[in-house]
């Protein structure tokens, strides 16, 4: 890019913490040779490491909001931001609702279609949908098919909200009485299974080619997201990918899943984020360099996208801080 081009700018909505996604963002910038602004949006930005070192932050309501969406629309417009970048599930929705005004705008939104937010972002869906497709699931019931048949899970069995996230309202009950009379939010059921447990990352192109599936290891997990962790060549997860990407064609950019392994030890995939995950930074640090291939789509680049990452790339996270005043 020539001297004093623009920069592209790229917005990462509920920043919070995501230091390390803006750090690979402008590592790939680099490479690139492109000028980058990494903008920030936030509920709280003042209390948002993220948005401390971002170029600029901008404050937005939560994003159950009614003016979530259009909130971040206006950071983007008055920005010119050309890549919005959303980091928790519950962004994915207002955002994929909007698709089309981010589109007038002229910004790249990293957000699949409605349909496949609707299921990803529904556990029992996603267990159907992926289930019907030949891909491999738990067992999955909703409340009144496991009281209609407590026995087709076997005991205990696993609960978890079924539009949940970072790993909230799990529970473990070992009998149908055990159950409450009601719960805050709608739950599933599935089989309980056992570890290891392995998050695959992978990448599906502008064209819908899907471009790079690279698991690894969860060695130790903290608050939902993988703190010890290394990278794993599975053929079986491969194909697994590959059959998530047939039942939800629709399916663009980044996601990753979650599996663990069903008393036969085959694995079994527990949930699907259609974004960035917590533990990118370790995909990207073995070769599987998403946010760089993001750019180059935005940018109008050669799409370097490859499967040719290290495996036994090994992640220990800590904790670092962000000081002001």
């Amino acid at each position: 890019m020539s001297a004093g081009a623009a920069p592209l700018r790229v917005l990462i909505c509920s920043a919070g913490r995501r230091v390390e996604l803006m750090q690979r963002f402008r590592a790939a910038a680099g490479r690139l040779g492109l000028p980058l602004e990494v903008l920030a949006c936030d509920l709280d930005p003042d209390g948002s490491a993220a948005c401390a070192l971002a170029e600029r932050a901008f404050q937005v309501p939560r994003c159950d909001d009614p003016g979530f969406a259009a909130a971040v629309l206006d950071v983007v417009r008055r920005t010119g931001a050309q890549l919005v970048v959303p980091t928790i599930d519950p962004d994915l929705m207002p955002l994929a609702r909007a698709a089309e005004d981010f589109a007038a705008l002229g910004a790249r939104l990293h957000v699949s279609p409605v349909p496949v937010i609707e299921t990803v972002r529904d556990k029992l869906k996603t267990a159907q949908v992926l289930g019907a497709a030949g891909v491999p699931v738990p067992r999955t019931l909703d409340r009144a098919g496991l009281e209609a048949a407590p026995e087709a899970l076997g005991w205990p069995v696993f609960a978890k909200p079924s539009g949940g996230s970072a790993s909230r309202g799990l529970q473990v009950f070992s009998r149908l009485q055990d159950l409450p009379a009601s719960f805050p939010e709608p739950m599933i059921f599935q089989e309980l299974l056992a570890a290891p447990e392995y998050t695959v990352n992978m990448f599906v192109d502008s064209q819908g080619a899907l471009r790079t599936v690279i698991p690894h290891l969860r060695q130790r997990v903290r608050a939902g997201e993988v703190e010890k962790g290394i990278t794993e060549r599975r053929a079986d997860l491969h194909a697994i990918a590959g059959g998530i990407l047939r039942a939800l064609p629709g399916l663009r950019g980044v996601a990753c899943f979650q599996v663990l392994s069903a008393a036969d030890g085959q694995p079994r995939v527990i949930e699907i984020n259609a974004r960035f995950g917590g533990g990118y930074p370790l995909a990207d640090e073995a070769g599987a360099c998403f946010a760089q291939w993001l750019l180059e789509e935005v940018s109008g680049l050669p799409c370097s996208a490859h499967d040719n990452w290290r495996e036994g790339v090994r992640m220990m996270r800590y904790d670092s801080a962000v000081y002001r005043g």
